[in-house]
């Protein structure tokens, strides 16, 4: 009976879901993707910063399930592009500090030490805010917050859309900062820490059907994944902070 049931989830419901999925996600569908894609469904994944991807559907491109920031998903919501009532949390992730491995680690553990930390580097890699990535646009604000934009956007190596600790790893930063699961899927960095305990912030990641879904049953069945036990697991080993259901 068991081997029944496998057979009747693959072969006649198998279908190509196209996922837009924030950027913090990347390595860890390294993972889920093979993993799912063996119920017999095909993903193809649009990966970007939030800011980018959410862009993008709101502009009407078709599509069957997204991967972002809670907050996209619920301006999404309000603006008819996603299928009411369909939408899960998944995970939260933390803003954090990397450095190229076998560096000094810097004091990180406090804001004024951070803030030392980010003033002695020659160099600081972090998201572009203007890209619409959740640790860019939070990080500018922390840098406000500690009186040292300027003197740290002076030297700021800005990407989009791509591991800030590949600039570590090139030797063009000494420190990287960006959401705590993308740091440490990058090779050749070490992991600091997270941003201290009074300038940190957790950003919430959800999935949703969107309403150009094509077989919103296939698309659920993705979404239950994604919020199951054993994904939940996978995650918080990647960086994430998940509630283990």
């Amino acid at each position: 009976m068991a081997s029944a049931a496998v057979l009747d989830v693959g072969a006649p419901s198998a279908a190509e879901i196209k996922v837009f999925s924030s950027l913090a996600f990347s390595d860890a569908w390294r993972q889920l993707k093979p993993q799912f894609e063996a119920r017999g469904h095909q993903l193809t994944l649009v990966v970007g910063t939030s800011g980018m991807i959410s862009k993008r559907v709101g502009e009407g491109e078709v599509g069957d399930v997204i991967l972002s920031t809670t907050s996209s998903i619920d301006a999404l919501i309000k603006d008819g592009r996603i299928v009411a009532g369909s939408s899960r949390p998944i995970a939260g992730s933390g803003v954090g500090i990397s450095v190229r491995k076998g560096a000094p680690k810097p004091d990180i553990s406090t804001p004024e030490r951070l803030k030392q930390a980010l003033l002695s580097a020659k160099a600081v890699a972090y998201s572009d805010p203007v890209g619409g990535g959740a640790s860019g646009v939070y990080f500018a604000k922390v840098l406000q917050q500690l009186g040292i934009a300027d003197q740290v956007n002076a030297k700021a190596k800005l990407g989009r859309g791509v591991p800030n600790g590949d600039a570590v790893v090139r030797g063009e930063a000494d420190i990287a900062v960006q959401q705590i699961p993308e740091l440490i899927s990058v090779a050749g960095t070490d992991l600091v820490g997270p941003l201290p305990r009074e300038l940190q912030s957790i950003t919430n990641f959800s999935a949703a059907v969107l309403s150009t879904c094509k077989d919103r049953k296939a698309a659920s069945s993705l979404i239950e994944f994604l919020a199951s036990p054993q994904t939940a697991a996978m995650l918080k080993a990647g960086g994430f902070e998940v509630t283990l259901r």
